[in-house]
């Protein structure tokens, strides 16, 4: 049965996402070079990009009002996309002023889509799609199927001139992972 949801409150009974072992590869990764779509109209290329970035992966956002696809809530770590991306937006600034330079959110949604999301969150940053999986192939994101779409299991990145400098993985709860990554980034900056 598919039910009517608000994106923004978390159920307290979602299970925990476990650490399959799929994102170990991807730490101290030299990014290839790759466009992709982003909401306010660019074209990143993170492999390019210098200094310290944050790009926070999630599956999809939901709409409100809209269904969830069938059974989401019980695959392990899909639920919170909209929390995280809140958690995101609420601890923007704090990120600017320990080094960040940039934060994207990413999904294989498209563009369009994505630009809803980032109006009705305010979000500051933008979003970047991979619509196509090029990224997701070619650095091999642990992804998951449901209802007919390949999609990517929540995850962040900090990104160091290109190269991936720290991953968290799995993510949970969503809407932690900005306090998860501030975390890390005052810890190194402390040690």
């Amino acid at each position: 049965m598919t039910t009517l949801h608000d994106p923004n409150i978390l159920p307290a009974d979602l299970p925990a996402p476990q650490d399959d072992g799929a994102a170990r590869h991807l730490m101290g990764m030299r990014l290839p070079s790759l466009v992709l779509k982003a909401t306010d109209g660019s074209q990143v290329d993170l492999s390019k990009l210098p200094g310290r970035t944050v790009i926070y992966i999630y599956p999809r956002t939901g709409v409100p009002g809209q269904p969830l696809p069938e059974g989401w809530n019980e695959i392990p770590g899909a639920r919170g996309c909209t929390p995280q991306s809140c958690g995101f937006r609420d601890h923007f600034s704090e990120l600017k002023r320990l080094g960040v330079l940039r934060v994207f959110g990413l999904s294989t949604q498209d563009t369009g889509y994505q630009r809803e999301a980032v109006d009705r969150l305010h979000l500051p940053f933008p979003v970047l799609s991979d619509e196509r999986l090029e990224l997701a192939r070619a650095i091999e994101l642990p992804t998951f199927k449901v209802a007919g779409m390949t999609l990517l299991k929540r995850m962040a990145l900090v990104i160091d001139d290109g190269m991936i400098s720290r991953v968290f993985y799995p993510v949970f709860p969503p809407d932690k992972n900005a306090e998860d990554v501030i975390a890390w980034l005052r810890n190194r900056r402390d040690g």
